[in-house]
C-alpha cells in the first residue's frame, strides 16, 4: 500500500494543477446537484418491526386521516379567569375556526366539546390534525400554524404552538465555526507557518465541501434523519483537519532532512497517507458497521458519516499533495526555509517534550497504569445508571416554541400530557371493534400512573378506533416507560382485534430498547475487529488487546462523564443545558462506533512507529520512547484540534447536537492524553519484547499490510541516485 499511494502521491504533485481543477470541477458539480436535488430531512425515528410502527402502519392503511401529524395549541386565560368567561370563549373558538382553515390542516378540535380544558377552566388543549406526516409538513404550512391565533392573544390569552408538527432540523449557525478557529489557531503553533496551517486548513474544508455536497445530493433518494448531516459535517471537518496535519508534518520532516519538494510530498504519502488510509478505513467500517444493527435511521446516519470521511481521505492523499506542490518550501516556517534546511538538518537534534514525557511514563509505569485505569473505571461508574430516550417537546431549548407548549400543558395539565399515547384497535367489523374497545378501556381501569382513557374516534368504516391513553408521568420518566409495558401487558389477551400502543412517548420507548439490545452485538463487533485490523497493522497479538481494552476504558469513562452532566445535571450550566435528561437513544451505539475509528487512528499512529523502531533494532524500552518522542506533538495537536472541532458542537442550542458534540469531545481527549500517550506506552514498556510477540503459524497467515512502509523504503535505497531514506 505504501508503495502505491508513494506513486499516487508523487502524481499529484507532478499534475497538481490538473488535481486541484478536478477537485474544484467535482466540488461545484456536488454543489449544483445539492442545490437541485436537495430533498427535505425527517425527524421521524421509524422503527420496523415494532408495535409502535405496527400501529403507525395500521392507521395510514385503515385510518388516514388520522395517521398525519399533530399540533396542539394551548390556551392560557389571565390568573384569575377562565376560559369560560363570555370575554374569552369567543376567542378560544375564533382560534379553533382558524386553525380548521390553515393549510394542510385537515381539522381542529374544539376543547369545549372535546373537554380538553383543565380543572381549574383556565388552560385548553386545541388538537390540530395534519394531512401529512411532520416531515412532509412544508415551512410555509408550519409558519402558518406558529402564526395563528393572533387575535385571541389581543383577547388576553396566551397562546403557545406545540406537538409534533413543530420538530424541526437543528440549525448550524456560527457558532461552531469557534472549534474551527481554534483548530486553525493550533495548526499554526505546531507549524509555525501560516501557509501550512492555511493549506491544511483549506485542503480539510474543501473535503468537508465535496462530502457534505454528496450527501444532500443523495437526500432526494434517501431519507435523511434531521441530526444526520450536523453528524457527518462534525466527522468530515475532525478527521479532514486531523488526516491532512499528519501528511503535512511528515512532508515538512522530510523537507527539513533534505528531500526535494517532489520527493518529501511523495514519501509523507506513502509513509503517513498509509496510516491516514488505513485510519480511516478503520472509522467508515466502523460506521458503516451499524448497519449490522439493523435500524433504518441509524444505518444512514452511519453510512452519512462515513461517506464524508471516505471523502476526506481522498481528499488527504490527492489533493493535498497538489497543494503542497504549489507551497513548496513555505510549509516551513522561515528559519527552515532554503539555506537554513541544510544547516538545520546537521545541527545537533534536540529531544522534545514527547520524548521527556515518555521517559518519565517508563520510570512510573506501574503507578500510572495503576492510577489510569482505576480512575478512568472510577469516571465510568455514573454510566450504571445511565437511561436513553428519544426526546420529548420538553427537552428543548428553552424559550423555543415547542418547550414553550411543553411548559405551559405542564403548568395546566400535569407532565404526562406531554407523552399521550394512542392505542389503535382494528376488528373485522363495527361490532368486534366496538367490543374490543369496550374491552380495553374495562382492561386498563386500575393501571398505575394512567391518568385517564379517552373515548374513541372511528375511522370512517367503523372497523378502526383511536383510543387516547393519559400517563401521569413525562415522556421521558421512567414510570412512563413501565405504563407502556403494563398496557401492553394489559390489552394482550383481547380477543376479535388486533390492539397496538403507539405515540410519539411509544416509539421512543421501542427504539431506545431495540438500541439497548443491539449494543452489546455491535460493541462485540468493533472489539473483535479492533483486534483483528490491529493484529495486520503491527504483527502483533499483545498489542491489539491492550488497544481494545483501552478502547473500552475511553468509552466507559466518556459515558460516564456524559451521564453525569446530561442525565444528573452536574456542571450542566457550563455546557449551556437547561434541562437534564435521558441521553439520546442512539448516542451510546453512534459514539462506540465513532470512538472506536478515532481511538484507532491514534493508536496507528503513535504505535506503528514504535514497531517501526522496534523492527530495526532498538530495543522494547527505546522503540518506545522513539515512538512517543516522534509522534506526540503531532497527535497532540490533532487531538487538540478533533476536540476543539466537536465542543464547537456543544455551543448549538439543540440538546441532541449539543450532547453529540460534547460526548466526542471528551471522549477524544480521553483516549488521546489518557489512554494512548499515558497508559499505552506504559503498558508496552512493561510488556516489553513479548509486546511485538507472534506465533509463526498466524504470522504466516496474516497479509502484510506494510502499514510502515518497510518495502518501500527497500525499494528507494536500492535505486540508484536516490537521497538517503528517512522516515
Amino acid at each position: 500500500m505504501a508503495t502505491l499511494l508513494y506513486r499516487l502521491g508523487r502524481a499529484s504533485f507532478r499534475r497538481r494543477k490538473l488535481v486541484v481543477v478536478l477537485w474544484l470541477v467535482l466540488l461545484a458539480a456536488l454543489g449544483g446537484a445539492a442545490l437541485a436535488f436537495k430533498g427535505p430531512s425527517s425527524s421521524d425515528f421509524t422503527m420496523p418491526g415494532t408495535e409502535s410502527q405496527r400501529a403507525i402502519d395500521a392507521l395510514q392503511r385503515e385510518f388516514p386521516e388520522a395517521s398525519g401529524a399533530t399540533g396542539t395549541i394551548v390556551v392560557a386565560a389571565p390568573a384569575g379567569g377562565t376560559l369560560a368567561d363570555a370575554a374569552l370563549k369567543p376567542a378560544v373558538e375564533g382560534l379553533v375556526k382558524e386553525a380548521s382553515a390553515l393549510p394542510g390542516v385537515l381539522g381542529a378540535v374544539d376543547p369545549f366539546a372535546a373537554k380538553a380544558l383543565s380543572p381549574d377552566g383556565r388552560y385548553a388543549l386545541i388538537q390540530v390534525q395534519f394531512a401529512t406526516r411532520a416531515d412532509e409538513v412544508t415551512d410555509e404550512q408550519r409558519t402558518a400554524y406558529e402564526r395563528s391565533g393572533q387575535a385571541a392573544e389581543a383577547a388576553g390569552l396566551r397562546v403557545e404552538h406545540g406537538g409534533e408538527v413543530m420538530n424541526s432540523e437543528p440549525e448550524v449557525g456560527g457558532t461552531e465555526s469557534i472549534g474551527v478557529i481554534i483548530a486553525l489557531v493550533v495548526l499554526v503553533v505546531t507549524f509555525g507557518s501560516l501557509v501550512a496551517a492555511g493549506m491544511t486548513m483549506l485542503n480539510a474544508l474543501i473535503g468537508v465541501g465535496a462530502g457534505m455536497a454528496g450527501l444532500f445530493a443523495l437526500s432526494s433518494v434517501v431519507t435523511l434523519t434531521s441530526t444526520a448531516p450536523v453528524l457527518a459535517l462534525m466527522l468530515g471537518l475532525a478527521v479532514g483537519i486531523d488526516y491532512s496535519l499528519f501528511i503535512t508534518s511528515r512532508h515538512r520532516q522530510n523537507l527539513v532532512d533534505g528531500l526535494a519538494p517532489q520527493e518529501a510530498v511523495a514519501r509523507a504519502v506513502g509513509t503517513a497517507g498509509s496510516a491516514v488510509v488505513f485510519a480511516g478505513v478503520t472509522v467508515v467500517i466502523a460506521l458503516a458497521g451499524l448497519a449490522v444493527v439493523d435500524i433504518p435511521f441509524l444505518t444512514v446516519m452511519g453510512l452519512a458519516a462515513a461517506g464524508t470521511v471516505a471523502v476526506a481521505v481522498l481528499v488527504a492523499i490527492t489533493l493535498l499533495p497538489a497543494l503542497l506542490g504549489f507551497a513548496g518550501q513555505r510549509v516551513l516556517p522561515r528559519r527552515l526555509r532554503a539555506g537554513a534546511t541544510r544547516s538545520a538538518a546537521h545541527a545537533e537534534p534536540t529531544e522534545g517534550f514527547g520524548f521527556r514525557w515518555a521517559r518519565m511514563i517508563i520510570k512510573l509505569r506501574i503507578p500510572v497504569i495503576l492510577v489510569g485505569v482505576l480512575g478512568l473505571g472510577a469516571l465510568a461508574l455514573p454510566a450504571a445508571d445511565m437511561r436513553v430516550a428519544l426526546p420529548g417537546a420538553g427537552a428543548g431549548p428553552v424559550g423555543t416554541p415547542g418547550r414553550d407548549a411543553a411548559d405551559l400543558i405542564t403548568q395546566g395539565f400535569g407532565p404526562g400530557f406531554n407523552g399521550r399515547l394512542a392505542l389503535v384497535v382494528s376488528g373485522d367489523s363495527p361490532q368486534r371493534t366496538a367490543a374490543a374497545v369496550q374491552q380495553v378501556t374495562q382492561l386498563l381501569q386500575g393501571t398505575p400512573d394512567l391518568l385517564a382513557v379517552t373515548p374513541p374516534n372511528l375511522s370512517r368504516d367503523q372497523r378502526t378506533a383511536l383510543l387516547g391513553v393519559l400517563p401521569r408521568t413525562g415522556p421521558t420518566d421512567a414510570a412512563t416507560e413501565d405504563l407502556v409495558h403494563e398496557v401492553r401487558d394489559r390489552v394482550a389477551g383481547v380477543s376479535g382485534a388486533d390492539v397496538a400502543l403507539t405515540g410519539q412517548t411509544a416509539v421512543g420507548i421501542d427504539v431506545s430498547e431495540k438500541l439497548s439490545d443491539a449494543m452489546p452485538v455491535y460493541l462485540l463487533l468493533v472489539v473483535g475487529l479492533s483486534v483483528l485490523l490491529l493484529m495486520l497493522v503491527f504483527r502483533s497479538v499483545l498489542v491489539p488487546v491492550k488497544a481494545a481494552l483501552g478502547f473500552l476504558l475511553t468509552v466507559g469513562a466518556t459515558f460516564g462523564i456524559t451521564v453525569l452532566v446530561f442525565q444528573k445535571g452536574h456542571l450542566a450550566g457550563l455546557v449551556g443545558l437547561d434541562t437534564p435528561g435521558p441521553l439520546i437513544s442512539f448516542l451510546p451505539i453512534l459514539l462506540i462506533g465513532i470512538l472506536f475509528g478515532l481511538a484507532m487512528d491514534y493508536e496507528v499512529f503513535l504505535v506503528s512507529r514504535m514497531r517501526e523502531d522496534f523492527v530495526h533494532g532498538e530495543t522494547a524500552q527505546e522503540a518506545t520512547v522513539s515512538g512517543m518522542g516522534h509522534g506526540a506533538r503531532v497527535v497532540t495537536a490533532a487531538a487538540l484540534i478533533m476536540t476543539s472541532v466537536f465542543a464547537g458542537f456543544v455551543l448549538l442550542d439543540d440538546p441532541v447536537i449539543k450532547s453529540m458534540g460534547f460526548a466526542l469531545a471528551i471522549g477524544v481527549a480521553i483516549d488521546a492524553f489518557v489512554v494512548r500517550m499515558t497508559i499505552v506506552p506504559a503498558v508496552i514498556s512493561l510488556l516489553d519484547r513479548s509486546a511485538w510477540w507472534l506465533p509463526l503459524w498466524l504470522d504466516r497467515v496474516l497479509p502484510n499490510v506494510d502499514i510502515e512502509g518497510e518495502r518501500l523504503r527497500a525499494e528507494l535505497a536500492d535505486e540508484p541516485g536516490r537521497e538517503p531514506v528517512t522516515v
